[in-house]
Order: C-alpha cells, then structure tokens, then sequence
C-alpha cells in the first residue's frame, strides 16, 4: 500500500484525506494538536507543526512515504518543497516553495521574470512605512509576507490608517518586515490549476466574491467560470505563465490572485498549492474531473492529465458571522429545503458551540456549494442556510 503524508487536519485538508483514503493509500495526517477534523480520517497521526521542516522530514522517512500533499493552505507548502527535494519526491521544489511563501521574494521574481504586478516595497518599520506610501501614492496595501486568507492584509488610505495597518501585519507575521503595496483599482479574479513542465497544463479564471467587514475584504466564494475577452483570457494565461516560471513552480497545483482591468493583467501573488474557499470543489465540477485526485496522484509521481469536460457552471460562498456568538440551534426546515442534487453544504459548528466574528478567511463556519450559473438561484439557497443558524449575539 502506498503511503501518502498530508499536511494540515483542518477543513481545508479533510476533502484531501477523504479522497486519499478512497484511493486506497495509507495516509498520514501531520497537524499541530487540536479539534481538527481531519485526524478521525487518518490512518496514522503525527502531532507536528507543519512548518517544522526537519521533524516532518523525519517523519517521512521513518514511514518511507511515496507522496506528501496539502490543500488550501501556505503554511505547509515550504516542508512539501523540502521534503520533496530531499526526498527526490515530486512536487514543488524547496527554492519555488521558499519564494512563494513570501511575498516579497515572490514580488522580485515577478519583476525579474516580466510578470506584471503592483509595484510594492519592502518596510522593517512605520518611517519606512510612511516613506513608501508616500512614494507610491494613497491608497496603498499593507501586507505580513507570510500569511494568507486576508491576515495581516489592509487597506490604507492616509498615513494614521498606514501606522494602524503596519502594526496590524507585523502583530501577525514572523518576518520582521512587511509588504506596502501599489493599490490597483482593477476588478479582482482568481486563477488556479496545475504547473507541469515548468508551464500551466490547466489554467482555470473564476470570479471572486469579497466579504468585506471592519475595513477588510476576506475571499468570500468564487463563480466558475469567468466570462471576458478572447484577448483578454490570452492575457491572463500569458500572465499567469510568466509569474509560475518566475517562482519556479513545477509539479504542483497553483492558486493565483489577479487584477483585471479592460485588456490589462496583474498578477498580485501566486501559491504552490490549491486555493481554499472551495475551489477544488469547484474545479471538480466545472472541469468534470476530481481535482483532489489528480493532486494525489501527481504528488505520488504518477503521469496526470487534465482534460477538460463539460465546464459546468458553478459557484460557492463561505457563510460568516459578524458579530460572532453561540450557535443556539439549527432551523431544520430551512436545512431540509438544501436536500437537492445540486447542492453541496456544510456547517463547520455545531449547536452549542461559539462562532467567531469574522475578521479574516480562517473564521468561516460553513459554506454552500451548488451546480448553477444562475445568481438568484443560488443567493435563495445560500439565504437558506444562514436562516437555518440561530445564533445568540454576543453582548
């Protein structure tokens, strides 16, 4: 039986584990401790910080693994590259990992490969800050380099703004120094597929909803597909080329964010791994093909192809509380009226239990998935679902 290490016991990862454990492989779950999900389905557990390289290592030749993965997280991508690289194991390499995990040596590679992105500088304090979003121009994007899901990411449109959101990404980051960036005013979308050969062998934009609370825009949900130009849809796909060779990214699935606007293209980041917010799902449904599948199998070095069929419409929001509170009871009604073929939903929180307020993307607590290119149709059903929670606000 072959052995397959997953990083990550979170929602994001438990599709994964489900679909490795389908297959037939052992799998692995490596997570710190904690009420994640994704143990019950392992075969065998390490509690383990995914970002400690050398333990995971260890881990993976003690159980001779064939294959290390991951989904919807960066956390874990810089020991997948590494214990590729040691381990002659495909995926992505440990140099591609390391320049994707950080936004500023992902920013240098974009202008040093060609790729167009927003102009960005590098600040280790508040003057420094200040002296960048003075020279690039109100409003500016604050950013930790080291984090993903909108954390330690805000807007700002004047300097008391600036200060507020330096220290807010710094508070967040374990690098000592941040990213202030260009702020494009340009329509945002997402990209994602799969690198073989060093060039994009499925290349996928999709819209992308924001939910925007307390000054901040959180990955909301995504609509497959996105529907623009001829010229415009070779843009992106020459944009999204130039930035994966940029980084280095080979043997690995990609999940980029880009700015659209008229025929004009920038790519603002890119990630070594698959996005989160559903979009493997998604992929699975427009391209007709288990995207959680072909990350297995490419991961265990098997040749994977992706062939495109049907490109069935489809779209997912995630469900988030504002003011958080306790999830008194659940509307089962309102729940039963999800009970169709094309819907896919899920509560991450049961009665009882605390939500958090929403301050950035890892505070979701369910989602809604559903096969339809109509909006109306699905807004019904996504209002179905948060009618079915009845939550107590916190005073």
């Amino acid at each position: 039986m072959k052995k397959m290490m997953i990083l990550g016991a979170g929602i994001y990862q438990v599709p994964l584990i489900k679909k490795a454990r389908e297959m037939g492989l052992y799998t692995i779950v490596v997570s710190i401790p904690g009420k994640y999900p994704g143990f019950a389905l392992a075969d065998k557990i390490y509690h383990m910080d995914t970002r400690d390289l050398q333990g995971i290592l260890r881990a993976a030749e003690t159980e001779k693994i064939q294959g290390i993965c991951t989904a919807g997280t960066d956390v874990a991508v810089a020991a997948i590259g590494y214990v590729c690289g040691q381990l002659g194991l495909s995926g992505i390499s440990p140099q591609a990992a390391e320049t994707v995990t950080d936004k500023w040596k992902m920013k240098q590679a974009f202008a040093a490969g060609g790729a167009a992105t927003a102009a960005f500088r590098p600040v280790f304090s508040e003057e420094e800050a200040e002296a960048a979003a003075a020279g690039l121009g109100y409003p500016v994007c604050v950013k930790a380099v080291d984090k993903s899901g909108s954390r330690g990411v805000r807007k700002a449109g004047d300097p008391e703004e600036l200060r507020s959101a330096y220290r807010e990404a710094r508070d967040v980051s374990d690098r000592d120094y941040v990213l202030v960036e260009e702020y494009i005013q340009a329509h945002e979308i997402g990209v994602d597929g799969f690198i073989q050969g060093g060039k994009p062998v499925l290349l996928v934009p999709h819209d992308k909803d924001m939910y925007r609370v307390g000054g901040v825009s959180i990955p909301g949900g995504h609509r497959f597909p996105f529907v623009c130009s001829e010229e415009l849809s070779e843009e992106i796909q020459r944009q999204i080329t130039l930035a994966a060779a940029a980084a280095g990214l080979d043997n690995c699935p990609f999940n980029a964010d880009v700015f659209v606007r008229d025929d004009r293209v920038w790519v603002i980041e890119i990630g070594g791994r698959s996005g989160a917010t559903c979009i493997p799902e998604l992929l699975s449904i427009y391209c007709g093909f288990s995207y959680y599948e072909k990350m297995l199998r490419a991961a265990l070095g098997e040749p994977v192809q992706f062939p495109v069929r049907g490109k069935r419409a489809c779209m997912a929001r995630l469900l988030f509380s504002e003011t958080g509170g306790l999830l008194e009871r659940l509307d089962e009604a309102c729940l039963a009226e999800l009970n169709r073929e094309d819907i896919q939903w899920q509560l991450d929180y049961a009665p009882g239990e605390k939500l958090p307020a929403a301050k950035n993307g890892t505070d979701r607590i369910g989602h809604l998935i559903m096969r339809t290119g109509d909006e109306r149709e699905f807004q019904k059903y996504y209002e179905r679902l948060r009618a079915a929670l009845k939550i107590q606000k916190e005073l």
